[in-house]
Order: structure tokens, then sequence, then C-alpha cells
């Protein structure tokens, strides 16, 4: 006999489930991939449009999700539009839920770099938000600063309009620099008495971090070759990679103590005769930072293909330049680094990923069908999902493969395939990443450090673990997130 028809509210419920499941998936793809910035195929002002509305859709409507996104990893830019925004519109919650998500916020702040979180707190104090939660989380993140004197040197201006908007009381010598230094004949605090002898005295402007002790070189019309060779030792290792090129020896760095896909981007920016010549470095580095973001996990992945797209449209944008390709490149070596047995394709055909430049069109679909005939146990496809060469023919594949040849997730008995497409490029026109087929399972990625949360995470998109199991996993994501703190 037939069976007996779902009862309506149950179908409408599970419908319901489905949809939050899919609007929480797609703001959580959008929030680790955009910051709204131009991309290859949109312009900044669509970017931000877009992504200012989905962050409006998922605070309206499922405001725990939203907030429980601060532990996942999505990238800062979003990160603080969060965090401003359930400050902002703090009216109607109640008291245990503001104060999970104060925590939420007073963890991720400790993450971000001092000067998006003075960026913050400069909006809090444009849009009047200044309840006592908001000086609350202001107070508590200055206060733990390990070095307040250093923030107090290097970001003066936001460290000032913090100050006044929270309404702190700082120590005296604190406070005397902040709104008077030139009251003050000696500071007994060391990093202020530099920076007050840093105005008249040379010797004193090598004492100072870099971007502060650029300013008085310019001052003091210090040769750029001296300073650069005297400041060194007070540059951040960022700071090195950038000025490697043009410094010269006087600033190179240990490449691989840099993170895997900021080295990758590092790498791209190199010609390629420049490349070639220092192949054995650059490779070396690549290899030491994948195995270093690997951990533990190294080796344990079993047989993986991957398909890495190296085609024109990774030359990203003018703000983004080469991301989509440098997301690729650092994706391989940690994929490398995962899998006991590995194969790499890339779109173009070519094989030597040092010498990889954005190039020709997007044939995911043949690069598909070759990396499927190798028998792997996990598939990871890293592009924009512009399929082109011919177009359609990807999701035609992957929709063959799933629904025909491997219907039960089984390329042989025993043996599963797990496949999952990492898209680092926002969409926004359909305000999510841009999706191969319905069958496979699709992530935003922006670092490719991120890569083996993300797999877990796109396993939501196949439809085959509701809101709920959503809901448990983000629970679960952000009591180790907190527990991190603690």
């Amino acid at each position: 006999p037939a069976p007996s028809p779902r009862p309506p509210e149950t179908m409408s419920e599970t419908f319901a489930e489905l949809v939050a499941c899919e609007d929480a998936l797609m703001f959580v793809n959008a929030a680790i991939t955009s910051t709204g910035q131009r991309e290859f195929r949109a312009c900044p002002g669509d970017q931000r449009l877009s992504l200012e509305f989905l962050h409006e859709y998922t605070l309206e409507n499922y405001r725990e999700i939203y907030a429980a996104a601060l532990a996942l990893d999505v990238n800062d830019h979003n990160a603080a539009i969060i965090i401003r925004n359930l400050l902002v519109r703090a009216g109607g919650v109640g008291i245990e839920r503001r104060r999970y998500e104060g925590r939420l916020i007073a963890r991720r702040l400790e993450l971000m770099p001092q000067h998006r979180v003075y960026r913050v707190f400069r909006e809090l104090r444009r849009r009047r938000v200044n309840n006592r939660r908001t000086r609350a989380i202001i107070r508590d993140w200055m206060a733990g600063r390990r070095d307040p004197s250093f923030d107090l040197v290097k970001y003066r201006g936001a460290v000032k309009i913090a100050v006044r908007h929270a309404h702190l009381r700082l120590p005296g010598e604190q406070r005397a620099f902040l709104f008077a230094p030139f009251s003050v004949r000696t500071f007994e605090t060391p990093f202020f008495e530099r920076w007050r002898r840093a105005h008249y005295e040379q010797a004193a402007v090598y004492e100072l971090p870099y971007t502060v002790a650029e300013g008085f070189a310019a001052k003091h019309r210090i040769p750029r070759e001296v300073f650069l060779e005297r400041i060194r030792h007070k540059m951040t290792r960022l700071e090195r990679l950038r000025l490697q090129e043009s410094g010269g020896d006087a600033v190179r760095t240990d490449l691989g103590e840099m993170p895997l896909t900021r080295l990758a981007s590092y790498v791209l920016s190199l010609s390629l005769d420049a490349r070639a010549a220092r192949r054995a470095e650059l490779t070396g580095a690549l290899r030491t930072a994948a195995r270093r973001a690997a951990g533990a996990a190294r080796g344990s992945w079993g047989r993986v293909a991957a398909v890495l797209d190296d085609s024109h449209s990774t030359t990203g944008s003018g703000q983004k330049r080469r991301r989509p390709l440098a997301v690729a490149l650092a994706s391989h070596h940690l994929l490398e680094a995962l899998a006991e047995e590995y194969t790499p394709l890339w779109t173009s055909g070519r094989t030597d990923e040092l010498l990889l430049y954005p190039f020709g069109p997007t044939p995911l679909g043949q690069r598909i069908i070759d990396a499927l005939e190798t028998g792997p146990e996990r598939l990871l496809i890293v592009s924009d999902g512009c399929d082109n060469a011919p177009p359609g023919l990807a999701g035609d594949v992957l929709r063959i493969w799933r629904t025909r040849l491997d219907p039960g997730h089984r390329s042989a008995p025993g043996q599963r395939v797990m496949i999952a497409h990492l898209n680092p490029v926002y969409d926004a026109d359909d305000f999510d990443v841009r999706r191969l087929a319905p069958t496979v399972p699709t992530a935003g990625i922006r670092d490719a450090e991120d890569l083996p949360t993300l797999v877990e995470l796109a396993r939501f998109a196949e439809g085959r673990v509701g809101v709920d199991g959503l809901r448990a996993h983000l629970d679960d994501r952000a009591a180790r997130f907190l527990g991190a703190a603690s």
C-alpha cells in the first residue's frame, strides 16, 4: 500500500528547517569569502550591498546563528560587522543571551588585529552606541592588552577615540601621553620616552615600532636603505615579507615561518624567473608551512585527488590580486601534506605548481572526470565555479556520478567517495558562492588553513543534516571557541 502522506504541519516544519539551514550556510559562506572588495566579475559596490543585505537578513531572522558565526572561520571584515550589529541591535534581547553574545564578542576581539578592533570602536562611536555593555567590552579589551604603552604609541589617535567614548580612566602617565604629551619633560614609561626623544634624536627612532618609526625617519630625512637596515629588528614577519623585494637583504625573513596562504600570495607576486631561481627555497617554505598547518592530521586523509583552478579568472582584482590562485596553490600544498596518496589536477593541465599564473578557460568537467578515474577516497575542487569549457559540463558530470554511477556515495564496495567544492569567490548576485551541482556540497574558503574545518561544514549543504544538526555543530564550535579563551 502507498505510504500515508506526511501531515501538512510536519511538511511545513521540515521545509522551514531546510530553508533555515540553507540561509545559515549561505550567510556563513559569504562571511568567509567576501570582504566587500572588487572581485574578477563584480564591482565593490555590488559586493558591499549584497553583503549588507545578508547581514541584516540573518541578524533579523536567525540571531543565534548570526552570533555563533563569530566562532567560525569568518574573515575579520565580517566579524567586525557582526560585532557592530550585535551591539547596535540589542533591544529586546534577554539578559542571558546578551551575556553569551558578550562572551563571543570579547573572545573574537582578542583574536582580531588591533587596528581592526579600533576601527570597530570608531564605528560604534560614529553610530552613538554607548550603552553599559559596549563600554564594558571596550574597557575589558583595553585592560587585557599585554603592552598598553605599545598601543598608545602605535594607535594613539584610535586609542584616544576609544577612551573618550567609553569614559575610561587611565593611569597618570597614560592619560598625559594621550592628551598632553608635550607637557611632560620626561616620561617614566620607556616606550613613551622613546617616542618623545624620537622627535629630536635619530637613535631613538630605531627603538620604536616600524610603522611609527617610518614617519620619524621621513621627518629626519634618513636614507631609506639605512633606515631599513637599522629598523629590521623591530619589524614583524609580515612587514619583512612585504618589504622583502624592495628592501633587499636588509629585511630578509624566514619564509617557512609565514602562514601558508599569505606565503602562497607572496610566491605568486614574484616573476617566473625569480621563482625558478629560488625554486628550492620557495618550495621548501611552502611545504614547511603546509606541514605546520596540517598538524597531527598529516597523512591521514588516504587517497586524495584535487581539481585546482588556475584559469584566467583567478587573476582576481586590483584589490585582491591573484587571491583565488593563491588559495588554490596553498590548498594544493596542504592537501599534499594531509593525503597518504595525492593527485593534483590543474585546470590548465600544467604540472609545475611553482610556475603557475592565471591563464586560459576553466575546463572543470574534464578535470573532474580525470580525478574520478584515479579512484580517490576524497575529491576536493578548489575553484570559483565558473565552468566554461564547455559550460555546465562539471555539473553534469557530478550529477551523473551521484545519481547513476555512485548513488550510494561509494565507488567500490566498502569505499566511500567524499566530494566537496571549496569556492574562494563570493557571488554578489546570488548572495552565495557559486555551486557546481546540487548533489555536491559547497563551502566558501578564504584561507587554505581552514580547509579541513570547511570540508566538515560543507556536509550540511547536502541537506542530509538538518537545522538541528547545524545548530549542534555551531554550539560545539562556540563552546570550543570560548573554552580556548579560558
